[in-house]
């Protein structure tokens, strides 16, 4: 069997760790960072490889490798990607690296068996966005909890034990609820079908009746409500950002939270329609309490990593109601929202965590005047702080416009309440920036510190290059999402499209399986004024009716 691409960059990482673990000498410290970083970069170069002749115009996967596993209960070995996933990879080995490069002087105990931890939970997030497998979808991300549970406890700060416990507590008892709805759709495929089976895509296409919808529904909200985190069960995140290391802060905030996003985008929408709409109300609702909430509560914060945390719960309330508004521009704009978010909150936790190595403290009422003695890091700090809050021709603003639009279509309500977050997250990070950079310099130690090093500015310039990038020209991201995106929505909402004049492409099939084919003359939408006009045409229709 030959090995495809795809499977080279998920378990590379895993394949680096092992390296470490079983030939390198602990003692070895250089050859450990050495190995780690060139192992996280080659991923991110292969992962960037898959670019390469990469069809955004279908919704079929790509790269697809499907193997038998455990035949005897209807396992396979089942991994492809779309656009959605395509991008979630990027995102995944780019931070991936960034956090391991991050990681070279912070880490000081524990060395071997730290990389080791961050390679694998790599590969376990990696494995999450691709897998059409329920029962392989199911087990990385199971993989990812233990070695995300280690670097809090071990590597993380004084309180790391009870932050990492209950880090695997609450995703523990998400997890086996979500467990439960995937043994209820495997019965009932076996039932519809009479072939047992974890795939994916066929369970796209089953008829399942509208209760047991709603209780599957169920069993998936809570699993990955507690993963995104969804208001009220975000208690867990802010106290796992604060102990734990910058590099898993920067692989938490950036890349986890993104699964529980894509659980809803990838298997509650498609696979339970019926039970989607009814819940609409209600998860907009704890969406828009999170936006605000999120937004209050780092007002009120005095460390400068807790702030970050909570500005994470608001970010996240955007993503979900994006998602939940089942449109495509709301639907575009949570999961472009999903990779601003990831750059902007895991440069965020980058820029706290270079200053903790110099001060050893995170306490905002410390700083003063940074920006006269470390410009660099200042301007980084400030670029990053400004897509975050939403800043025009940055990453942030694009996904939070596109959210909030989607939103104001199906009810201006929403939108009028979500709205007050974008102006919360100025307060906050203005309000941040102000205090730790500008002002006059009141401490010894701030006027003694260096500025940023060439593997620091390193880590954040990227991030700063993406942001500008994704808010000056989001068109080749919106195109690469745009299918797969309105073939969700075709199927959690059928009449959407009626009468528009527009035929959605087709949720993708398991290979070999019979396709109908995809229209001709489909109009192009990939750049913001593209779909947005085609989204005022569709609300019109649909009003009209």
């Amino acid at each position: 069997m030959n090995i495809s691409m795809l499977t080279v960059v998920i378990f590379l990482p895993l394949l680096g760790a092992l390296g470490i673990a079983l030939f390198v000498n602990k003692a070895n410290e250089n050859a450990i960072k050495w190995i780690a970083n060139v192992v996280a970069f080659a991923d991110f170069a292969l992962s960037v490889a898959l670019l390469r002749g990469f069809d955004a115009a279908t919704t079929q996967l790509q790269h697809v490798t499907k193997v038998s596993w455990i035949p005897q209960i209807g396992v396979e070995y089942f991994i492809g990607i779309d656009g959605i996933s395509l991008l979630l990879i990027l995102l995944t080995t780019g931070l991936g690296f960034i956090s391991v490069l991050s990681s070279w002087t912070y880490i000081e105990k524990r060395i071997k068996e730290y990389y080791v931890a961050l390679l694998i939970l790599q590969t376990g997030i990696l494995g999450v966005f691709v897998s059409f497998d329920f029962f392989l979808f199911y087990v990385f991300w199971e993989v990812m909890l233990v070695p995300m549970y280690f670097l809090i406890g071990i590597w993380g700060d004084k309180n790391r034990l009870y932050a990492a416990i209950k880090f695997f507590l609450y995703t523990l008892f998400g997890s086996v609820l979500m467990l439960l709805g995937i043994i209820a759709l495997y019965l009932e495929s076996g039932a519809q079908t009479g072939v047992y089976t974890f795939n994916i895509l066929e369970y796209y296409r089953l008829d399942i009746p509208a209760d047991m919808q709603w209780w599957i529904f169920l069993a998936f909200f809570l699993g990955f409500a507690i993963k995104v985190p969804m208001f009220p069960f975000h208690t867990w995140l802010p106290d796992a950002h604060v102990q734990a290391p910058t590099a898993g802060s920067v692989i938490l905030a950036g890349v986890l939270l993104k699964m529980g996003a894509y659980g809803f985008v990838r298997l509650s929408l498609p696979i339970l329609p019926d039970a989607t709409r009814q819940f609409v109300p209600m998860i907009a609702v704890l969406s828009i309490i999170a936006i605000i909430y999120g937004g209050l509560v780092a007002l009120m914060q005095k460390d400068w990593k807790s702030l970050v945390a909570y500005s994470s719960v608001s970010h996240m309330g955007f993503i979900t109601l994006g998602i939940f508004m089942l449109n495509p521009v709301g639907l575009q704009g949570g999961i472009f929202q999903m990779l601003a978010h990831g750059i902007a909150t895991g440069g965020l936790f980058l820029v706290v965590g270079l200053i903790y190595e110099r001060m050893h403290t995170r306490e905002i009422a410390r700083f003063s005047g940074l920006a006269q003695v470390m410009p660099v890091y200042a301007t980084m700090f400030a670029i990053i702080a400004f897509a975050s809050l939403g800043m025009p021709t940055l990453n942030g603003f694009i996904g939070e416009f596109l959210v909030l639009a989607g939103t104001f279509q199906e009810n201006p309500n929403y939108a009028y309440f979500a709205v007050w977050g974008v102006v919360l997250a100025a307060a906050y990070l203005l309000w941040l920036y102000q205090r730790v950079m500008l002002g006059e310099i009141k401490d010894d130690q701030i006027a003694a510190l260096p500025d940023l090093n060439l593997r620091e500015t390193a880590t954040l310039v990227p991030l700063v290059i993406m942001a500008i990038v994704m808010g000056i020209y989001p068109k080749p991201f919106l195109e690469m999402i745009e299918q797969p995106v309105d073939a969700i929505v075709a199927r959690v909402r059928p009449e959407y499209f009626d009468g528009t004049g527009i035929t959605p492409p087709p949720l993708p099939a398991s290979p070999g399986a019979a396709v109908a084919g995809e229209p001709a003359g489909r109009p192009e939408a990939g750049s913001l004024a593209e779909l947005l006009e085609r989204q005022q045409v569709l609300g019109a229709l649909i009003d009209a009716r």
